[in-house]
């Protein structure tokens, strides 16, 4: 019999769902949990694959433990406690499991909402207490009322035909979202100040990305109508805390429901904690005992796969491509990330086709580079935990997005040239970049303009018109808000007419920001792409 598999299992993991390691005969399974490090590290040796949770940092430190290791596996969605740079450099590809928590997350989000409107926790903690208060708990019917659905990716879809099924109308707020999308959903697209307006029960499915940090804040919960409610099982940073717990104090609102916070664990004194109609949970959105085997099931079957077949199909780093290779085309993947985040933040409304164009010497880099744009690209709309090297072009494909490649003429000018073309439902948009040095991105075209750009942190892209005085009151502006400028490129067209402005800046752009220089009556259109 030939040499079997070695994986170290580190964390507590739901056996049933390791069935596809411990059944397999290829396969010898250790578990490790609660061992010793140097124990854990001997282990490690002769492995060939490592499956953790969150309890276990597979640092750059432990990888040298594990000299023969191919594939690192995680059950669950993030992999914050994986050094990914350590590992890509060795070729060793991290796979995840995206998807086990999706139906948990969703029931989740129902059952949050039901206790909300029926008042099922504080007419419990009531009975506990030795009273009998039937008509303190008076609740509302869910049937007929309106869901406001703020993101419909994978979960908030779910939540959609659960509200249905409870005869509510639903109506959504997604940037991202295609007309062919919301029909199959049964779902009407809104502007998130209509959906703030009009909705009974608004419920969060965004990812924390610059956009939706502190998304509802103060001004938003005062939009909201004083009889509606708030579910937030997505990202804690999507909420502002303060202010929630100041709305709900003031009466502002019906309710709200918690299952994520800004710092987890909560603070002991949080004023979440003391404020009135609010239902909290420990972060359960993944805590049924299904989602848990669903993620070690798939995990497991993921690592199998990779070992005995080269299946990469839940690969979040590009491990196509290690070592030295890796090394010399790692600056032109950067590059190519960056202008697929900048393409996707001046999309005129939702994608329908992505077209990639490389010019230069890395012709064999063409599918890692273009895995990386659409990465890029998608990272602003399923966030960045949920899309990957291998999974881009899938999900791009979910979509309904079309995606194609080419390899371009080289041009004289650029010795590497990455360029992305986006056909959105209200017009389209093209963005170029290239390397300078082999090393040194820039951004060198947006749509006809030409710039020089550098890619880093926080861009804000205006469209104005060409007329004195306006580069001084963009900037006079964003000095007053406390945004320093650290590049500025103006182009233009022809004198006198239209002109893009591509300003870096450092700090956070707000609403408040974003809102400003539309005021400006020189100023056209604003976007903002966190490049990062």
């Amino acid at each position: 019999m030939s040499e079997k598999y070695r994986i170290v299992v580190a964390d507590r993991i739901s056996p049933s769902g390791l069935s596809a390691l411990l059944e397999d005969a290829r396969f010898e399974v250790i578990e490790t949990a609660g061992w010793e490090e140097d124990a854990v590290h001997e282990a490690l040796g002769e492995a060939r694959g490592l499956l953790v949770r969150s309890a276990t940092t597979v640092s750059r430190t432990l990888l040298e433990h594990a000299p023969r290791l191919k594939v690192i596996g995680r059950a669950g969605v993030g992999v914050d406690n994986i050094d990914l740079a350590a590992a890509t450099e060795r070729g060793i590809p991290v796979l995840n499991a995206p998807a086990g928590n999706t139906v948990a997350a969703a029931e989740l989000t129902m059952a949050l909402l039901l206790s909300l409107v029926r008042m099922v926790p504080a007419a419990d903690r009531s009975m506990r207490s030795g009273e009998w208060k039937r008509s303190a708990f008076g609740g509302v019917e869910l049937r007929g009322r309106t869901l406001g659905l703020i993101g419909a990716g994978r979960i908030g879809g779910e939540v959609a035909r659960r509200a249905r099924a409870f005869e509510m109308n639903v109506i959504v707020s997604d940037p991202y979202l295609t007309t062919e999308r919301a029909e199959e959903l049964g779902v009407k697209p809104v502007s998130l100040d209509a959906l703030l307006d009009d909705a009974d029960v608004i419920s969060l499915h965004v990812p924390l990305v610059t956009e939706t940090e502190g998304l509802i804040d103060a001004d938003a919960l005062r939009r909201m109508k004083p009889t509606a409610y708030l579910v937030n099982v997505a990202r804690g940073g999507v909420v502002d805390e303060a202010a929630l717990a100041a709305a709900l104090a003031a009466g502002d609102i019906a309710g709200a429901a918690l299952d994520v916070y800004e710092n987890e664990p909560l603070e002991a004194d949080s004023p979440l904690r003391g404020a009135p109609n609010l239902v909290l949970t420990p972060h359960l959105g993944a805590s049924t005992t299904e989602a848990q085997e669903l993620v070690a099931t798939e995990i497991a079957e993921a690592v199998r796969g990779a070992l005995l077949e080269g299946d990469l199909s839940r690969a979040v780093n590009a491990p196509a491509i290690g070592g030295e290779a890796l090394r010399r085309v790692r600056p032109l993947l950067e590059l190519a990330e960056k202008v697929g985040r900048l393409a996707i933040a001046l999309a005129p409304g939702p994608v329908r086709a992505v077209e990639i164009r490389y010019a230069g010497e890395s012709s064999d880099a063409t599918k890692p580079l273009s895995a990386s744009l659409l990465r890029g690209l998608l990272a602003r709309i399923v966030g960045p935990d949920d899309v990957n090297f291998v999974n881009a072009l899938h999900l791009a494909e979910v979509r309904g997005i079309h995606v194609s490649t080419a390899v371009a003429s080289r041009d004289p000018d650029y010795p590497e040239l990455v360029e992305v073309a986006l056909r959105a439902e209200r017009g389209s948009v093209e963005v170029a970049g290239t390397l300078l040095g082999d090393r040194h991105p820039r951004i060198v075209r947006i749509d006809d303009y030409v710039i020089d750009l550098v890619p880093e942190g926080t861009m804000i892209v205006l469209h104005n018109r060409d007329v004195p005085g306006v580069i001084g009151k963009v900037g006079t502006l964003l000095g007053s808000l406390g945004l320093n400028i650290a590049g500025y490129h103006q182009s233009r067209l022809a004198p006198g007419g239209s002109a893009l402005a591509a300003v870096s800046v450092d700090g956070a752009v707000t609403p408040k920001v974003i809102e400003a220089l539309r005021g400006l009556p020189e100023v056209s259109q604003v976007h903002m792409a966190e490049l990062e």
